[in-house]
């Protein structure tokens, strides 16, 4: 059973998974959709910095294409999503919210952005974020700022602010990121959305873009690790499986996913900085 066109943009992957695998929808009616809502909404939030129409929808009917022969290509298979500027994307311009990078297309993707394809997900474009990733907001020289959804006059948090504010506007269906002390995490909190930051190395940051050139594919920074900013917690799942991995394949060194610790909020624990001098917050509840 179909539902309603205006529900579709805002349901988890986890759904649109579900629907697609079902026949409900097929990836290229989602990209539509998306693209569609891209069109209305990004001028005024600029969430979105970079789109590649033509390859998305191609990719798409490709999705679709390999579902309708009973080929399965992963856990993301035809679900359509951005990804934060900050990762190398082949034949699209990876800006990093810098000035010096304002024309750069890469020829390679970034390894987590070649998993995230190999698992099926259909990569629309580059969400927006600071120069370098160095800020707790979205706001670059290149692209200025990102506005977010619930509050134009607030920021959107950051540095993976615009994937942030694409996700919860219903621009896309999830967005990937990156972070070290919050930049995937700190947006999500913004814009009501749930953020997860990796463990470190688990997924590899090859073709990330961090501080500039170095020997091979850039440096590494210290502490960097993947995320992903959902709208469903559960939709952290395929994300991970499709991401984890240790970079050398031949290395004999895997990552395994546990099983979760816990299975009822009431089990996890919770812990809140209200505190920091440096980002002030308006109100605490009692």
């Amino acid at each position: 059973m179909r539902h309603a066109v205006s529900d579709v943009p805002f349901q988890p992957a986890v759904e649109q998974s579900r629907a697609l695998a079902a026949g409900e929808i097929s990836s290229r009616e989602l990209v539509e959709l998306y693209l569609e809502r891209i069109t209305i909404h990004n001028t005024a939030l600029n969430a979105v910095v970079t789109l590649d129409v033509e390859r998305a929808r191609r990719e798409a009917g490709e999705a679709d294409a390999a579902r309708a022969a009973g080929r399965d290509l992963g856990p993301l298979h035809g679900v359509p999503i951005t990804v934060k500027d900050s990762f190398e994307t082949a034949g699209m311009r990876t800006v990093c919210g810098r000035t010096d990078l304002k024309d750069y297309v890469p020829d390679l993707d970034a390894e987590a952005v070649k998993r995230l394809r190999s698992a099926g997900a259909v990569i629309m474009g580059k969400s927006n974020m600071p120069p370098g990733n160095q800020d707790v907001q979205a706001d670059n020289p290149v692209f200025g700022p990102s506005s977010n959804p619930w509050d134009t006059t607030r920021t959107s948090g950051g540095s993976a602010g615009g994937g942030a504010v694409a996700t919860a506007a219903g621009l896309t269906t999830f967005d990937f990121g990156s972070e070290i002390g919050g930049s995937t995490r700190i947006p999500s909190h913004f814009n009501g959305l749930y953020g997860h930051k990796s463990t470190w190395r688990s997924i590899p940051l090859i073709g990330h873009v961090p501080y500039g050139p170095g020997t091979g594919r850039w440096t590494d920074a210290d502490m960097a690790c993947g995320g992903a900013q959902v709208r469903d917690a559960r939709d952290l799942v395929p994300i991970l499986r499709a991401t984890v991995g240790a970079a050398d394949y031949d290395g004999g060194f895997s990552y395994t996913l546990a099983p979760p610790r816990a299975t009822k909020l009431a089990d996890f624990r919770v812990a809140v900085w209200g505190e920091d001098p440096a980002c002030p917050v308006e109100t605490m509840a009692a």
